[in-house]
């Protein structure tokens, strides 16, 4: 608990004081010690001060000073030590019990993208979060917990941003966490080969004067280099450790954390704070703005006057609408004016842009003295592999024979597994069928559970495949390059070269892509990309292309299935030009996207990457789908009679035991019709013939109607609600591939005729493809525009878009096979 919470004549033992430099100096200049005892004497009323007794002496402290010291009471530490401890528990055994509580360390780890952070936070936390070679992959802050050498650590991979200010949500949301969250040290990870733009970070870290450490991570690469870095002088020179890390291969990493320990226990000689001389001017409108900002303690207790100064010169809204609540903004408002105009007038520069300048001067300086690049006049390995990978002619056919051969091999290799599974699934559906009495329960569990789970779980071999590929590209750093490829058809389209690794992010899954958008700084260009996102072909609907490719495109699936993908993308394209004319007026902004050199993948990457996915698969399996599959079985269930149903029954009767093979078919057929009717005349199949005049003009059928409307959950839900609607007969053995080819119309104008043909298979793939996205879709784009507007112009649009689209797909290609 904090100091403020404790009540009157209560007494409580410290055991961590938070907040910044300035403010943890004066309070432990008084005594605010971790294992002090403290006494609450009074509050004052109206939630004012609180008068303490510490050290024999009574001391008051405002309220929000109070609420940054954490203490433990004296039966909280007691009962600590009453299981570990016989002896007699004294006053000092306490306060040891107290310390003891406070070996809690927060930690949080804040770096450039493509830094290695998050290859850091997993190897010390043993977590499996996505490493990419590539900005933007940690969308979320992610925490984990360990202990090591007697401490408890807290870690908080923060997202990867390149500076503190207040320009995109990553950067607001690190500055924030670090206000807010106050966490007892910073790690800041630094990219060894590139020193000087890492650098930029640590500068606004050390004027934060927060307690940081720097894990120089990749530091084989410097070596690699033979470039010479005296980092433990830089580390003098600048008041923060620097402690080489190399996290892909756990180097590094304990003596990191043994200097986590010496900081946080306020042993280690080299922390000290640092002022950033940023010249006799600048200093003159730090000092006078600092003057008036100071007045406001509750802030400055958190953050440091002098940080928040330099940011109202650099005039960042974020802090003025900080301190926008507080009695004297606009006089802090007006002198920040005055002091921004008196610089700009004197060096003819915009104000952020002079602190800027010499912040790239301090590392300047502190790199001269510290660190020698070895001049090499050849070519990287990177830069050799660019010359081919981004030629300006050769590079897109690269990008676009890498992804079809990820394709092919998809469905290549991805065949074997998926018999295997199949044969399994039918093996355990004959197995439970051959054990248990006809009824309802045995037709939940072969035509319901079995056989729509098991119709979605035949595809995972399907995403793994696909994944390992994917993951290959992220890795590498290729991801980034097919960016860079991309650019200027983005462009051309009225996108920004950063939105297509989102887009290729959606192949994977459109939540996460979604996210991923916060790496664009201009909103406009961050909403258009929201709304495209939803058709990239995520791996939910993977298993409905592989299901209907398999049944109606056999000789060529891996052109299929990569013509759908870039269906995908070029409907985006089209869409954003679309919009980037009538619903938005985008202003131009520079493409700076982030090259990071090649790397070779590590297998357990990748490994993760792909357990990462298929845990995800299983866990939808039996979870939503499940569900989904039951609900789909109930419906299709009930009732269970009807007049024609019950006339087929009587039929039966009258046949009994079959005596000769005419009769045994005769049966088998009479079964298969009892069943169809009764499936038709079922609660979905009512629900069916109601939606059915709307798809009619497709082409689908009732059957094809219900799965699709099944599927706005998830779209896997499409698969396993055919996998139930389509096990009609339980005597035969074909799969759903099969059956699906061979399925016909038993009544009305078109009976005898295939229900399911090539442009008709075609159409619904393209539906697929376009409409309506998952919930959790719907519901991030909900959250990440602010609008519930936009979350439901989503889904509209993109469900008129794919009817209309569909329908153009029936026609057309009904056109191309009758030529055939």
């Amino acid at each position: 608990m904090r100091l403020s919470e404790v009540k009157n004549n209560d007494t409580v033992i410290i055991t961590k004081v938070l907040g910044h430099g300035s403010f943890r100096k004066r309070i432990t200049e008084m005594g605010f010690v971790k294992g002090k005892e403290v006494k609450v004497i009074k509050n004052a009323p109206f939630r004012g001060p609180i008068e303490f007794k510490i050290l024999d002496y009574n001391i008051t402290l405002r309220r929000s000073e109070a609420n940054l010291i954490e203490v433990i009471s004296l039966s909280e530490a007691k009962s600590q030590v009453t299981s570990s401890y016989q002896g007699v528990i004294d006053q000092e055994i306490l306060k040891r019990s107290a310390s003891e509580k406070g070996k809690i360390i927060n930690i949080a780890l804040v770096g450039n993208p493509n830094c290695g952070k998050t290859t850091l936070f997993n190897y010390l936390s043993g977590a499996k979060e996505h490493v990419g070679n590539y900005s933007g992959v940690t969308i979320n802050a992610k925490k984990a917990g360990f202990k090591k050498f007697g401490y408890q650590f807290n870690l908080v991979d923060l997202p990867g941003t390149y500076s503190l200010t207040a320009y995109s949500p990553e950067e607001i949301y690190v500055r924030k966490f670090i206000w807010k969250e106050t966490p007892d040290i910073v790690i800041n990870v630094i990219d060894s080969s590139n020193l000087e733009r890492n650098l930029f970070l640590t500068t606004q870290l050390i004027d934060m004067d927060i307690k940081v450490i720097c894990a120089l991570n990749m530091y084989d690469e410097l070596l690699k280099n033979k470039s010479r870095f005296d980092y433990e002088k830089l580390g003098k020179l600048i008041g923060i450790p620097i402690i080489p890390t190399i996290s892909s291969k756990g180097r590094g990493i304990d003596d990191l954390l043994q200097k986590a320990i010496d900081v946080y226990e306020d042993r280690d000689p080299i922390v000290r704070h640092i002022h950033i001389n940023y010249g006799e001017e600048i200093e003159k409108a730090i000092r006078r703005i600092r003057a008036r900002v100071k007045a406001n303690k509750p802030i400055t207790d958190k953050i440091s006057s002098r940080f928040l100064s330099l940011k109202l010169l650099e005039k960042d809204n974020e802090t003025l609408f900080n301190l926008s609540k507080y009695a004297n903004f606009e006089e802090i408002k007006e002198v920040t004016r005055e002091e921004c105009k008196r610089i700009e007038a004197l060096y003819n520069e915009d104000s952020e842009t002079i602190i800027t300048d010499a912040k790239y001067g301090f590392i300047a300086g502190a790199l001269k003295e510290t660190f020698k690049q070895k001049i090499n006049h050849q070519k990287s390995r990177s830069e050799r592999i660019d010359q081919v990978l981004t030629h300006p002619f050769w590079g897109l056919p690269i990008f676009v024979v890498l992804i079809f051969t990820a394709f092919f091999a998809t469905f290549r290799l991805g065949n074997y597994p998926m018999g295997w599974i199949e044969s399994l699934v039918g093996g355990l559906s004959n197995m439970v069928t051959s054990v248990m009495n006809e009824g309802m329960l045995r037709d939940l569990l072969t035509n319901g559970i079995i056989d729509g789970t098991g119709s979605v779980l035949v595809f995972l071999p399907n995403i793994l495949i696909l994944f390992f590929f994917i993951s290959l590209m992220e890795d590498s750093g290729y991801m980034a390059r097919a960016a860079f490829i991309m650019d200027k058809i983005m462009h051309f389209f009225g996108l920004h070269g950063r939105s297509f690794i989102p887009m290729i992010m959606g192949f994977g899954c459109n939540v996460p892509a979604i996210m991923a958008t916060r790496t664009l700084r201009n909103p406009g260009d961050r909403l258009l990309t929201m709304l495209i996102i939803p058709f990239m072909s995520c791996s939910a609907r993977l298993p409905v292309y592989v299901l209907f490719i398999s049944a109606f495109f056999p000789t060529y699936p891996g052109l299929v299935l990569a013509g759908l993908y870039f269906t995908g993308i070029l409907i985006a394209f089209i869409v954003a030009q679309v919009f980037n004319k009538t619903l938005f007026r985008n202003k131009e902004t520079p493409f700076v996207l982030e090259l990071p050199p090649y790397r070779i993948p590590t297998l357990r990457n990748i490994v993760i990457h792909m357990w990462d996915k298929t845990y995800q698969y299983l866990k939808k399996i039996a979870g939503v789908i499940l569900i989904g599959v039951i609900i789909i079985w109930a419906l299709g269930y009930f009732p269970r009679h009807s007049a024609e149903a019950d006339h087929i029954s009587e039929e039966i009767v009258q046949i009994g035991t079959p005596s000769n093979q005419e009769q045994k078919e005769l049966l088998a057929h009479l079964h298969t019709e009892q069943e169809s009717i009764r499936l038709k005349n079922s609660y979905l199949g009512q629900i069916g013939e109601f939606v059915a005049p709307v798809m009619q003009p497709l082409g689908f059928d009732w059957k094809m109607s219900i799965s699709l409307l099944a599927g706005l959950p998830a779209k896997e839900i499409v698969v396993s609600t055919m996998g139930v609607l389509y096990q009609v007969d339980d005597t035969s053995d074909l799969s759903l591939t099969e059956k699906l080819r061979q399925e016909r119309y038993t009544a009305g104008p078109k009976k005898g005729k295939l229900v399911i043909t090539g442009p008709i298979a075609l159409a619904f793939l393209i539906f697929v493809l376009i409409y309506f996205p998952c919930i959790g879709v719907i519901a991030t784009i909900r959250n990440e525009s602010g609008k519930l507007f936009w979350a439901i112009f989503t889904m509209v649009y993109t469900t008129l878009l794919a009817w209309v689209l569909a329908y153009l797909t029936l026609l057309i290609s009904s056109t191309f096979f009758s030529g055939l």
